[in-house]
Protein backbone atom coordinates (compact mmCIF):
# COMPACT_ATOMS: atom_id res chain seq x y z
CA UNK A 1 0.00 0.00 0.00
CA UNK A 2 2.86 2.37 0.81
CA UNK A 3 4.45 1.77 -2.59
CA UNK A 4 1.25 2.92 -4.33
CA UNK A 5 1.19 6.17 -2.38
CA UNK A 6 4.82 6.80 -3.17
CA UNK A 7 4.46 6.25 -6.90
CA UNK A 8 1.47 8.54 -7.41
CA UNK A 9 3.13 11.82 -6.39
CA UNK A 10 6.19 11.01 -8.48
CA UNK A 11 4.25 10.32 -11.70
CA UNK A 12 2.80 13.38 -13.35
CA UNK A 13 1.02 11.22 -15.93
CA UNK A 14 -1.91 10.26 -13.72
CA UNK A 15 -5.56 11.10 -14.31
CA UNK A 16 -4.97 14.67 -13.13
CA UNK A 17 -3.42 15.83 -16.40
CA UNK A 18 -5.07 18.82 -18.03
CA UNK A 19 -6.02 18.82 -21.69
CA UNK A 20 -3.09 21.11 -22.43
CA UNK A 21 -0.64 18.73 -20.74
CA UNK A 22 -2.10 15.78 -22.65
CA UNK A 23 -1.84 17.71 -25.90
CA UNK A 24 1.77 18.73 -25.16
CA UNK A 25 2.70 15.14 -24.33
CA UNK A 26 1.15 13.99 -27.60
CA UNK A 27 3.02 16.68 -29.56
CA UNK A 28 6.31 15.65 -27.92
CA UNK A 29 5.77 12.05 -29.00
CA UNK A 30 4.91 13.12 -32.55
CA UNK A 31 7.97 15.38 -32.73
CA UNK A 32 10.21 12.55 -31.52
CA UNK A 33 8.80 10.33 -34.27
CA UNK A 34 9.35 13.08 -36.87
CA UNK A 35 12.99 13.41 -35.81
CA UNK A 36 13.47 9.66 -36.21
CA UNK A 37 11.84 9.72 -39.66
CA UNK A 38 14.00 12.67 -40.73
CA UNK A 39 17.16 10.90 -39.60
CA UNK A 40 16.06 7.73 -41.41
CA UNK A 41 15.54 9.74 -44.60
CA UNK A 42 19.05 11.18 -44.31
CA UNK A 43 20.48 7.69 -43.82
CA UNK A 44 18.55 6.40 -46.86
CA UNK A 45 20.03 9.17 -48.97
CA UNK A 46 23.53 8.41 -47.70
CA UNK A 47 23.02 4.70 -48.36
CA UNK A 48 21.91 5.33 -51.93
CA UNK A 49 25.02 7.47 -52.51
CA UNK A 50 27.22 4.69 -51.10
CA UNK A 51 25.50 2.13 -53.34
CA UNK A 52 26.15 4.26 -56.43
CA UNK A 53 29.83 4.69 -55.56
CA UNK A 54 30.31 0.99 -54.72
CA UNK A 55 28.58 -0.09 -57.95
CA UNK A 56 30.78 2.28 -59.94
CA UNK A 57 34.03 1.25 -58.24
CA UNK A 58 33.55 -2.53 -58.19
CA UNK A 59 34.32 -2.80 -61.93
CA UNK A 60 37.46 -0.65 -61.73
CA UNK A 61 41.06 -1.82 -61.48
CA UNK A 62 42.18 -2.09 -57.83
CA UNK A 63 45.37 -0.06 -58.42
CA UNK A 64 43.50 2.84 -59.98
CA UNK A 65 43.68 6.16 -58.14
CA UNK A 66 40.59 7.52 -56.48
CA UNK A 67 39.90 10.36 -54.12
CA UNK A 68 38.03 10.16 -50.85
CA UNK A 69 36.78 13.05 -48.76
CA UNK A 70 37.65 12.32 -45.13
CA UNK A 71 36.67 14.93 -42.56
CA UNK A 72 36.76 17.72 -45.13
CA UNK A 73 40.16 16.67 -46.48
CA UNK A 74 40.43 15.16 -49.96
CA UNK A 75 42.74 12.14 -49.83
CA UNK A 76 44.27 10.25 -52.73
CA UNK A 77 43.92 6.49 -52.34
CA UNK A 78 43.48 3.40 -54.47
CA UNK A 79 40.26 1.59 -55.32
CA UNK A 80 41.38 -1.56 -53.49
CA UNK A 81 41.83 0.48 -50.29
CA UNK A 82 38.58 2.43 -50.50
CA UNK A 83 36.12 -0.18 -51.78
CA UNK A 84 36.13 -2.48 -48.70
CA UNK A 85 35.64 0.51 -46.42
CA UNK A 86 32.71 1.73 -48.49
CA UNK A 87 31.10 -1.71 -48.46
CA UNK A 88 31.49 -1.94 -44.67
CA UNK A 89 30.00 1.54 -44.31
CA UNK A 90 27.10 0.55 -46.59
CA UNK A 91 26.43 -2.56 -44.50
CA UNK A 92 26.52 -0.59 -41.25
CA UNK A 93 24.13 2.01 -42.71
CA UNK A 94 21.72 -0.79 -43.58
CA UNK A 95 21.87 -2.10 -40.01
CA UNK A 96 21.41 1.37 -38.53
CA UNK A 97 18.42 1.97 -40.80
CA UNK A 98 16.86 -1.25 -39.52
CA UNK A 99 17.33 0.00 -35.96
CA UNK A 100 15.69 3.33 -36.85
CA UNK A 101 12.76 1.49 -38.45
CA UNK A 102 12.28 -0.45 -35.22
CA UNK A 103 12.43 2.77 -33.17
CA UNK A 104 9.89 4.44 -35.46
CA UNK A 105 7.56 1.45 -35.12
CA UNK A 106 7.90 1.49 -31.32
CA UNK A 107 7.27 5.23 -31.24
CA UNK A 108 4.17 4.77 -33.42
CA UNK A 109 2.83 2.15 -31.01
CA UNK A 110 3.59 4.46 -28.10
CA UNK A 111 1.70 7.28 -29.82
CA UNK A 112 -1.29 5.03 -30.50
CA UNK A 113 -1.33 3.84 -26.88
CA UNK A 114 -1.15 7.46 -25.71
CA UNK A 115 -4.04 8.37 -28.04
CA UNK A 116 -6.16 5.51 -26.72
CA UNK A 117 -5.26 6.17 -23.08
CA UNK A 118 -6.22 9.85 -23.29
CA UNK A 119 -9.01 9.42 -25.87
CA UNK A 120 -7.32 11.69 -28.41
CA UNK A 121 -8.99 12.14 -31.77
CA UNK A 122 -7.16 13.86 -34.59
CA UNK A 123 -9.32 16.14 -36.69
CA UNK A 124 -9.36 15.04 -40.32
CA UNK A 125 -7.82 11.61 -39.67
CA UNK A 126 -10.35 9.81 -37.50
CA UNK A 127 -13.73 8.63 -38.74
CA UNK A 128 -16.91 10.47 -37.88
CA UNK A 129 -18.44 8.88 -34.76
CA UNK A 130 -21.33 6.51 -35.41
CA UNK A 131 -24.84 7.08 -34.04
CA UNK A 132 -24.26 4.68 -31.15
CA UNK A 133 -21.13 6.63 -30.18
CA UNK A 134 -23.07 9.90 -30.21
CA UNK A 135 -25.77 8.37 -27.92
CA UNK A 136 -23.07 7.24 -25.49
CA UNK A 137 -21.35 10.61 -25.68
CA UNK A 138 -23.70 12.20 -23.17
CA UNK A 139 -23.07 9.43 -20.70
CA UNK A 140 -19.32 9.22 -21.11
CA UNK A 141 -18.55 12.94 -21.34
CA UNK A 142 -18.48 13.20 -17.57
CA UNK A 143 -16.23 10.15 -17.29
CA UNK A 144 -13.48 10.94 -19.78
CA UNK A 145 -12.03 13.99 -21.46
CA UNK A 146 -11.60 14.14 -25.21
CA UNK A 147 -8.71 15.99 -26.70
CA UNK A 148 -9.02 17.18 -30.29
CA UNK A 149 -5.76 17.62 -32.19
CA UNK A 150 -5.64 19.41 -35.50
CA UNK A 151 -3.50 17.62 -38.10
CA UNK A 152 -0.76 19.76 -39.57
Amino acid sequence: MASEGESKPKSSKGKTLTQEEIYNGFQVLRNEQRVLVTKLSELELELSEHKIVVDTMKDLDGDRKCFQLIGGVLCERTVKDVLPQLQMKKDSLTKIMGDYNEQITKKGKEINEYKEKHNIRIRGQDDIPSESDSKDKGESSSQSKNVMVEAM
